[in-house]
């Protein structure tokens, strides 16, 4: 955590459901906050232009790029990042007889083979999360559109939305939806 000074703000913050707390410069950056002072370094700094996507978190259940976000603005805020994705204790896991347990999302890029290098896999888990929660049923061509905001330059997009499609089942299966 910084060391704070008489310019530092203090801030709290729910992040994956828990309360946090930091002593932040005013011009720190959110996705800096919380690689550097938080330890969650899932979400990645790629462009810090919010072009590629690759930081992508929910600020108040929201997909918003954390490389555009100072941690100041984010104070009081619910934030969600790549690492509150696995399911809570008592949940089954996503891939049955698997250690660990998986969301849905990672488990499809998992076995649809969504991931290549991994470098744009948080920022587009998240995104497809928020997908998912605003749109259940999505068709391919809303896959790709929401998908869009987020570069990966390795896989081709195919097995990612292969992925989305695949968890937004799962998903659909365990509420009940069809």
């Amino acid at each position: 955590m910084s060391e704070p000074n008489e310019r530092s703000q203090t801030i709290t913050l729910r992040v994956n459901g828990t309360e946090r707390r930091g002593q932040v410069e005013p011009r720190k950056l959110l996705v800096d906050f919380l690689r550097e002072d938080l330890g969650l370094t899932g979400s990645h700094v790629g462009c810090e232009h919010g072009i590629c996507g690759a930081c992508t978190i929910l600020v108040n259940g929201e997909a918003a790029r954390s490389c555009l976000m100072l941690a100041v603005q984010a104070n009081g805020a619910e934030l969600m990042t790549v690492e509150g994705l696995a399911p809570q204790a008592g949940e089954p896991p996503a891939l049955p007889g698997k250690t660990g347990q998986l969301h849905p999302l990672q488990a499809a890029f998992w076995e649809h083979h969504g991931l290549q290098c991994g470098f744009c896999t948080p920022g587009m888990l998240m995104t497809a999360y928020d997908l998912l929660q605003t749109n259940p049923m999505p068709s391919e061509a809303e896959i790709r559109a929401g998908l869009s905001a987020v570069l990966c330059r390795c896989t081709g997009y195919q097995g990612i939305v292969e992925a989305v499609q695949a968890a937004a089942e799962t998903l659909r299966a365990r509420r009940g939806d069809r």
